[in-house]
């Protein structure tokens, strides 16, 4: 057996979470999450990045980090980004799906939960 790690399908994969409370609580879903979704999978698409051996764009439901959302998380990486309009979500593309550049105004603070 080979203690290499074998290459991942997805360079990265990023999630948002798209949950929506049925009881009116505090939900990535109210801030816009489904648009930006929408926004970041056609950006990747536009600039090549889709498909095996580069980013997979996924719908989450709650990622429990209600206090921060709408949220989004990159892996392998683990880095997770609050943002609030299309403009930060071209800028987590260009800067950290197609380079690895991570967005250091746009993480999300650490302590912030649910």
């Amino acid at each position: 057996m080979s203690n290499q790690t074998p290459p991942s399908y997805f360079k990265r994969h990023i999630f948002f979470c798209l949950n929506e409370r049925q009881n009116k609580e505090a939900c990535c879903a109210q801030h816009g999450a489904q648009a930006a979704f929408d926004h970041c999978k056609a950006q990747v698409k536009a600039l090549g990045l889709a498909g095996a051996g580069e980013v997979r764009v996924n719908k989450a439901g709650c990622l429990d980090r209600c206090a921060a959302g709408p949220v989004a998380v990159v892996y392998p990486e683990g880095v997770w980004y609050s943002y609030v309009d299309q403009a930060d979500i071209d800028e987590i593309v260009r800067s950290h799906l197609k380079n690895g550049q991570v967005v250091e105004r746009l993480l999300t603070p650490s302590h912030l939960g649910r």
